[in-house]
């Protein structure tokens, strides 16, 4: 081999070295920057972890809020928190979205895999995956190890009762914020850090509540009605003691198919209340001393108006003292009284009584009263006997109370008075038409249309009530509102029970009728029954005297 060969090969062999090397040198710096690639993204992994880990507390406590326990009036507990797992994740800590929603769905129940790949495909530091996770889900979430996913241990509301109470107490979305009833209306009382934990007190008794749902049920299965509401109210101090609205709701889920069960009747439905309404109008006509119990009305032929007739159900045909017109619910003679007092008159009572505008109470939902669009003297005769004028059984309820506890307007509450704490009123009437009022009130339970409502040992004075509802711009006479207002014991009252039927059925006890005198009156008697013991309300003898009708036709009620 020549020296030009030999020189040739060198060269060839260090210009092979070269290729080498640098090959070599651009596979190291390919490792190197793999590799740094691959620490960074486990750094970056470890401190998104350690970040997240302390982040989302921050987050989660601003939304989950903690909620001290409601109690009823003897502490028993209508609603409490418990401490529940949630999972979320990190969506920037993710690798694969779609296989981890995929592997959580295996094991979430009910999770939409879709929705969750979309959550995390956002690459944002914080999505929620699913609020409130059973033991089970939450062992499984924690077994398939997906970096990113984190447990958050959050408050989560609980109604050990379940649907007792349910629209007083309302309900919470899923942050643990009031939606309704007290958990919105005193949102801000039962999330206050201040309170230490201490419980917020309702006037409720659970005892009262529970026997006064289970009678309305029965109630408005019996008769078959749409609905009912029931309030038991203490006059002399305004606590509402329990309230039921049916159909009802679980607030431990309250989402529902059928929104009829989140509706309160009692505060937020408005209706013509019929004959009830007739308390307050021979109130009013007492206390204006234009009437007295011996004035007497010309109830011998129905009261032509224009081209309205105003008659009674079951005529009496003859001159009718106040007593009469009110024990047999007379809406010729009741509506004589209104237009004596006048139109004027009329309204500034009904305004003073709290009937023309909604109940300020603890909860929120409170329907507005539908007046007249026009009030001349053909509305004063038919509000006077309870058509025309709309408005809330808590309304009802409230001025009722004004009728019989010496004339006292007191404004409802939910929430338990102080020991010896006086209740702010305002006087409504004189002390002696309260008097006046509850011995006809009596009279109507003694000898009139409320004879099914007494109770032996407990002798209860109340008004019947039973109207066509409005349907259509008029009336629809085989829809009937049958109500009872009932307080006792009935000399010195202490609580008030209101009954309402919505749309009751006759039965063939009740010889096909569905007036209140045979559906709401012996609902509100079983009531009464029930709780009168459970609040030592003192035994009375038994008076002498009918306590029932003397013949079918006396014991219904005007509805017309």
């Amino acid at each position: 081999m020549s020296e030009d060969d030999r020189i040739l090969l060198d060269g060839a062999a260090k210009a092979a070295l070269a290729r080498t090397r640098d090959r070599l040198l651009i596979l190291c710096l390919g490792f190197v920057l793999a590799f740094g690639v691959l620490i960074a993204r486990l750094t970056e992994v470890t401190v998104l972890r350690e970040e997240v880990a302390r982040a989302p507390a921050t987050q989660t406590d601003s939304v989950s809020v903690a909620r001290v326990d409601i109690t009823d009036r003897n502490g028993e507990i209508l609603a409490t928190d418990l401490r529940g797992t949630s999972l979320f994740a990190d969506a920037r800590v993710i690798w694969d979205p779609k296989e981890a929603a995929q592997s959580l769905g295996k094991v979430i129940d009910g999770l939409d895999v879709k929705a969750v790949a979309r959550k995390l495909s956002t690459r944002q530091a914080f999505v929620w995956i699913k609020r409130g996770l059973t033991a089970r889900e939450h062992d499984q979430v924690h077994d398939l190890g997906i970096p990113g996913l984190y447990f958050r241990e959050e408050p989560r509301r609980v109604y050990p009762n379940g649907r007792s109470a349910a629209h007083v107490l309302g309900y919470v979305n899923v942050d643990n914020h009031g939606l309704a009833g007290i958990e919105r209306g005193l949102d801000e009382k039962i999330t206050d850090p201040s309170r230490n934990g201490r419980p917020v007190p309702l006037s409720l008794d659970l005892r009262v509540q529970h026997a006064l749902q289970d009678e309305l049920a029965g109630a408005m299965a019996t008769f078959q009605a749409i609905g009912a509401a029931g309030i038991v109210l203490n006059v002399n101090n305004g606590e509402v003691l329990a309230l039921c609205s049916l159909p009802d709701f679980d607030p431990n889920e309250p989402i529902q198919p059928d929104a009829d069960g989140l509706f309160n009747r009692a505060t937020l439905g408005v209706f013509e209340m019929g004959s009830t309404f007739k308390t307050f109008t021979t109130a009013m006509a007492l206390d204006s001393g234009k009437v007295t119990l011996s004035t007497r009305y010309d109830a011998r032929k129905p009261l032509q108006v224009g081209r309205f007739t105003i008659s009674d159900f079951h005529p009496e045909n003859r001159w009718l003292t106040v007593p009469e017109i009110f024990m047999h619910s007379s809406n010729i003679g009741t509506a004589q009284m209104a237009v004596d007092v006048g139109t004027d008159a009329q309204k500034a009572f009904l305004a003073k009584m709290g009937l023309l505008q909604p109940v300020v109470t603890e909860i929120h939902e409170a329907g507005t009263p539908k007046l007249p669009r026009q009030w001349h003297e053909i509305e004063t005769m038919t509000i006077g006997y309870g058509h025309g004028l709309a408005v809330t059984p808590m309304q009802v309820a409230m001025a009722s109370a004004a009728v019989v506890n010496g004339g006292k307007l007191i404004h409802p509450t939910f929430l338990l008075r102080e020991q010896g704490e006086a209740a702010p009123f305002t006087r409504v009437i004189s002390d002696e038409t309260s008097r006046e009022m509850r011995e006809l009130l009596r009279l109507v339970v003694t000898g009139g249309t409320g004879g099914k409502a007494d109770v032996p040992g407990y002798p209860v004075a109340g008004k019947t009530g039973t109207a066509e509802k409005a349907s259509n711009g008029g009336y629809a006479h085989t829809k009937l509102l049958s109500s009872f207002m009932g307080v006792f014991p009935a000399q010195h009252p202490e609580y008030l029970v209101l009954i309402i039927l919505d749309e009751p059925h006759g039965t063939k006890q009740t010889f096909g009728y569905a007036t209140a005198g045979w559906t709401a009156a012996p609902t509100a008697g079983n009531v009464i029954r029930r709780i009168a013991p459970m609040l030592n309300v003192q035994v009375a003898p038994i008076e002498p005297g009918p306590h029932e009708p003397t013949t079918m036709a006396a014991a219904f009620e005007e509805s017309h």
